[in-house]
């Protein structure tokens, strides 16, 4: 029987728990939506009328509930941002705003986390912004809820806090782009697929954290996520 050899091991499965299951779910890409939360817009002084924007984080950014991460390197200013993530089961291109939810698998706590000065630095420059998004460390996720279970929120709590203090309060509904059109606008740019994981933006109240600080975040029926900040790496 013929098998594959390679130069080194290949890299292993990135994978999220699902809640109430002992199957896991495999990553395949992460999409993340920006400037979806209109405080969120306005916090960081961008033009309100501009529709969001995508960008992508290698899946191995993914990081588990409880984890303690390392604090990023070269950055002064490194920010939480809490999202709703959509995990796919299915995809395509250009799906069909009234199909869109078909696609779906279920959804997540998640924390887009941003090194926020040279995300700054990039933004100035016109430049992509790979370096101040799509880190080590920089995707945490919670186990995914299935939809057969806690349907499709499209409203409810989004809350984080670090150390006890809240620092992000919103609602779901205050999106711009729903669920539904953020699926529907993604698969005209790219071929989404299953195990596709989707952040849908963060609302105001961003901010900084420091070694030693704990974030905690939740969202009305898909649990915690709770991610400690470790020292930088050596």
């Amino acid at each position: 029987m013929f098998s594959l050899s390679y130069v080194f091991p290949a890299p292993a499965v990135v994978s999220l728990p699902v809640a109430g299951s002992d199957a896991r779910f495999p990553v395949r890409r992460i999409y993340c939506v920006g400037r979806n939360y209109l405080e969120h817009i306005r916090e960081l002084g961008n033009d309100e009328k501009e529709p969001p924007i995508f960008f992508t984080k290698p899946r191995d950014a993914i990081v588990q509930d409880g984890a303690s991460i390392p604090y990023a390197s070269v950055t002064q200013n490194l920010h939480y941002e809490l999202e709703l993530a959509v995990a796919l089961q299915s995809g395509g291109y250009n799906i069909p705003e009234d199909q869109a939810l078909s696609h779906v698998f279920g959804y997540a706590v998640a924390l887009d986390m941003t090194r926020r000065d040279l995300q700054k630095q990039l933004s100035a420059k016109g430049s992509p912004w790979d370096v101040g998004k799509g880190f080590d460390h920089s995707a945490p996720c919670a186990a995914i809820h299935p939809a057969s279970s806690v349907g499709h929120p499209a409203s409810g709590l989004i809350r984080l806090s670090v150390n006890g203090e809240v620092k992000q309060n919103s609602d779901l509904k205050q999106m711009i782009w729903n669920v539904p059109q953020i699926i529907a606008h993604l698969s005209r740019l790219f071929d989404l697929q299953a195990g596709d994981l989707i952040l849908t933006g963060t609302p105001a109240g961003v901010g900084p954290v420091q070694p030693g600080d704990v974030m905690v975040g939740e969202i009305d029926s898909l649990g915690t996520l709770t991610i400690r900040i470790g020292e930088p790496c050596a």
